[in-house]
């Protein structure tokens, strides 16, 4: 019969001592090193990390997991070159160029079995970062909070986080994600605790009392009743002191979501509630922004940036160097050859063989992190990536990206 518990840990998940080993690796890649290494074959090779294309007919991307990549790498005898964190990447996927966000040199044999975890903490993360990017841009400036971290495994929690405010979200809910990123979590009661209490009004009222007076004040408004007369309720038990009401509407219960915040602005308005704030969650989609954000003053998004369109990475060796001598040598649909990626303004990015001429005014996007080994990229924190990533999401949405080749 089968153990049921497992030996070395509660939980069926990787830590970061197995991670940082290749542990999660597939065991082709242990063969390969087997081969190689048995057989004395010290081949150096230049391998490029890259997308084809991207999910939901777009172009663009926000790269994220560079950082943890350059940790993942370090100490390992090779050279890496990088898109910064945060960067936003191109993909068409009507040709065969692409453009490479990372290129590792060096020896095959000595981070083989890399590639499994190299390719899953780029994935991952630009995945949710990508998808976060999106509402962001969708939800001009209107607050955005992610909700997201129930929907995955807790050890996925802080990433979720990370990836969304790196992105431009203006909070997280997560405890850890929040204490890890410096912010502090947003959120304030679920509907459980209005069914404990069982009454909206002692709920709000308790709430009001235990809270600290820097924990804003917003009400849940649709748990037994109307939103409509729960929202007039949350007024007249907490006047001035309500800075908020959040509908959770379930999607069988909404109808026209529009209609109902419609008019729970017309009826806190008219009894001097004008300027209580209206957030919504609940399965919201970059549609639902767009319609609702001349309405809405924030919005929690969870489901869809937990889970994401996988954003599909590939590892790629194109070039082999045995004794000196370098041949260009790319699987079969692969472009052969080191190359290097230059940025003109506009988002108009080329793809050139490495060490060709750049195209004039523009910028090298292909950065070394790692040289020998050690760390030599400039790794700036979550807040100033952030700073630039919403800076650029409003240049590339009024862009109009184009990928090519010189």
């Amino acid at each position: 019969m089968a153990k049921r518990d497992l030996s070395d840990r509660l939980f069926w998940l990787a830590n970061e001592a197995e991670i940082k080993g290749a542990k999660t690796t597939d065991i082709y890649f242990l063969n390969t090193k087997e081969v190689l290494t048995k057989n004395h074959i010290d081949s150096e090779v230049v391998m490029e990390v890259f997308a084809r294309d991207l999910p939901e007919s777009a172009m663009w991307g926000v790269l994220s997991g560079v950082y943890e990549v350059a940790k993942l790498l370090e100490g390992l005898p090779v050279d890496v070159w990088a898109f910064d964190e945060g960067s936003i990447f191109l993909a068409d996927g009507r040709g065969a160029m692409y453009e490479p966000v990372m290129t590792i040199s060096g020896r095959f044999r000595d981070f083989v079995e890399y590639e499994n975890p190299i390719l899953g903490l780029l994935s991952s993360s630009t995945g949710i970062s990508t998808k976060a990017a999106r509402f962001r841009v969708a939800a001009g400036d209107r607050q955005l909070v992610s909700f997201g971290t129930r929907r995955v495994h807790p050890a996925m929690a802080p990433l979720v986080e990370r990836s969304c405010y790196l992105a431009g979200f203006d909070g997280v809910s997560n405890v850890l994600g929040g204490k890890l990123l410096g912010v502090e979590p947003s959120g304030t009661m679920p509907h459980a605790l209005v069914q404990v209490i069982g009454d909206q009004e002692k709920a709000w009222r308790l709430f009001d009392k235990t809270m600290p007076k820097g924990v804003k004040r917003t009400a849940l408004v649709d748990t037994f009743w109307d939103e409509k007369t729960e929202a007039i309720k949350a007024f007249e038990t907490l006047g001035k002191k309500l800075w908020g009401v959040r509908l959770d509407t379930p999607a069988s219960r909404r109808g026209s979501f529009r209609q109902i915040i419609e008019e729970v602005k017309w009826e806190l308005k008219i009894r001097g509630g004008g300027a209580v704030k209206i957030f919504v969650s609940g399965r919201l989609s970059e549609e639902d922004i767009v319609q609702l954000k001349d309405l809405v003053d924030g919005f929690g998004v969870g489901t869809a940036v937990a889970y994401p369109p996988t954003i599909d990475f590939s590892a790629k060796i194109v070039e082999v160097r045995e004794k000196g001598k370098t041949y260009l040598r790319a699987k079969r649909g692969g472009l052969g050859g080191r190359k290097d990626v230059y940025r003109s303004k506009g988002f108009r990015d080329t793809v050139v063989l490495h060490g060709s001429a750049p195209p004039k005014d523009s910028k090298p996007m292909l950065k070394q992190i790692i040289k020998k080994g050690k760390l030599v990229g400039d790794f700036q924190a979550v807040a100033s990536i952030r700073e630039r990533v919403i800076r650029e999401l409003g240049e590339v949405s009024k862009a109009e990206p184009a990928l090519a080749w010189g």
